[in-house]
């Protein structure tokens, strides 16, 4: 019963992680964007995003990751270290939680130069970072799902082809929005 619970919990812990994270890379692409209108507008859109952001990088991102983290854990602990040990897939996904996690806090770290008034990224960059986390979540959906039968270099494959067509995808949408002009 109890890892049950631990993994539902986890399911919408993680889910609702990456629900945060997808919307707050939509954001930052709308703060960097509302920086190119005039006052009052730039002002107006910029204090607005500002509140959504901490918002959902408070209330969202960061109570979902410690929900997933401490229910992926106490399943761990359930499976036991001889399963563990045995688990190469959770090793990788270990360390892509890690890195995610690395990726949430940098992304706190954004909103705070945003609250100072500076971008440090262009619209299209943000862009590409909003794919990120759709890079981390093929991987981590890819091992879960597969385990060990999953063979490395396939899923190396299958992200770094994913990325190639999330990278070009945002550059054929940059190009239009400048041939129209928005």
């Amino acid at each position: 019963m109890i890892f049950s619970v631990l993994k539902t919990l986890h399911i919408v812990g993680f889910v609702s992680w990456f629900a945060g994270l997808f919307y707050l890379g939509r954001m930052f692409v709308y703060y960097r964007e509302a920086q190119d209108k005039s006052e009052p507008e730039k002002r107006i859109l910029s204090d607005q995003l500002l509140i959504m952001q901490n918002r959902v990088y408070k209330i969202i991102c960061n109570p979902a990751m410690i929900v997933t983290w401490i229910c992926g854990i106490g399943m761990l602990h359930i499976y036991g270290t001889d399963w563990f040990v045995a688990s190469n897939w959770m090793h990788i996904k270990l360390l892509l939680l890690i890195l995610l996690s690395g990726f949430t806090g940098s992304c706190g770290k954004m909103i705070k130069t945003h609250e100072r008034g500076e971008s440090k990224y262009s619209s299209f960059q943000y862009r590409l970072m909003n794919e990120i986390p759709t890079l981390f979540l093929l991987t981590i959906v890819l091992l879960a799902v597969f385990k060990n039968s999953a063979n490395a270099f396939y899923v190396f494959g299958a992200v770094l082809l994913l990325g190639f067509f999330l990278f070009l995808g945002t550059r054929m949408y940059k190009k239009s929005r400048e041939t129209k002009g928005n």
